[in-house]
């Protein structure tokens, strides 16, 4: 099977990237330096370093849509924000267009999004169906998922994967959370009431795959762990698991003068459940958050 994947040397994308290619599929990959693919996702990896370049007697089976700028890297000034959403959705829209010239179609699209859609919403479960609260991370999924499902019009079967906090060894929001904990100076943020809705990188693969052998599957899914934790529980978790205190937290009124509404990503509750998933018969591999820590902490 041909699978192109965009935004495939970043965190999630290089470890999707290597299971394809261990599975036997051949793999695309789109990036803006196509030298990093091979030092990133190993050898065997076709580079594509422009959708220009995509050909429309090319045939690609899956293609599968990550690319976007990092939400955690830069404070969101106003500019950085219009990067954040060009990143997205201005690349989906040109790569809708690239699908569109194929003589022959992908079976499948799975298009990235979080669980950001659903707003800030407390102690509320969410499950697919839940309504969402507009703010900017909602108007972001919203925007990126309507531009992806444009592909159902030439027959592609759309997936949309709502991901929580991705755990895993080497990066994410973990890999930035590991130095202070370690040396005993992590704590909750503001109240810790907040809900996290996480899940391991694993999983998260494992659903694509889950996704492309099940070709019923289209819409909407929840990519988090069937174990939501209040940010208080996440942090006393991680530092049992590192075996530190977790004594200094950080007080909501020093994360709300963040610019631009970054403190929702911060202090934003998204009580999320994988709703679809399960009752698709999806079984996790890490279920719970300890589970999943000591796994990535191990490595």
């Amino acid at each position: 099977m041909n699978v192109l994947i965009t935004g495939g040397t970043g965190f999630i994308g290089s470890a999707l990237t290597k299971s394809l290619v261990q599975q036997g599929h051949q793999v695309t990959v789109l990036s803006r330096n196509p030298h990093t693919i091979a030092r990133r996702c190993g050898p065997g990896v076709k580079e594509l370093d422009s959708l220009k370049r995509i050909q429309p007697d090319d045939r690609y089976q899956v293609v599968v849509n990550l690319a976007g700028a990092p939400i955690f890297d830069a404070l969101w000034t106003e500019k950085r924000k219009k990067l954040i959403r060009d990143s997205r959705i201005a690349l989906t829209e040109q790569l809708i267009d690239s699908m569109s010239r194929l003589t022959v179609k992908p079976e499948l699209f799975i298009n990235g999004s979080a669980v950001g859609y659903y707003g800030d919403q407390g102690d509320t479960v969410l499950t697919e169906d839940s309504p969402a609260l507009t703010d900017f991370s909602h108007r972001l999924c919203a925007d990126w998922e309507a531009a992806a499902k444009k592909a159902e019009s030439f027959g592609v079967r759309v997936c949309l994967i709502r991901t929580g906090l991705v755990i895993a060894a080497g990066g994410g929001l973990l890999q930035r959370m590991l130095l202070p904990f370690r040396l005993g100076l992590g704590g909750r943020l503001g109240s810790g009431k907040q809900w996290m809705s996480w899940i391991h990188r694993q999983d998260w693969i494992d659903i694509v795959h889950f996704m492309i052998a099940n070709g019923a599957m289209a819409g909407p899914y929840n990519a988090t762990a069937p174990n939501p934790v209040t940010n208080d529980e996440f942090t006393r978790t991680l530092a049992r698991c590192l075996n530190r205190p977790a004594l200094l937290p950080v007080p909501a009124l020093l994360l709300n003068r963040l610019p631009g509404g970054m403190s929702q990503l911060l202090l934003g509750s998204q009580r999320v459940m994988p709703e679809r998933l399960l009752a698709e018969g999806y079984r996790f591999q890490y279920p719970d958050l300890t589970s999943a820590l000591n796994e990535a902490l191990s490595r």
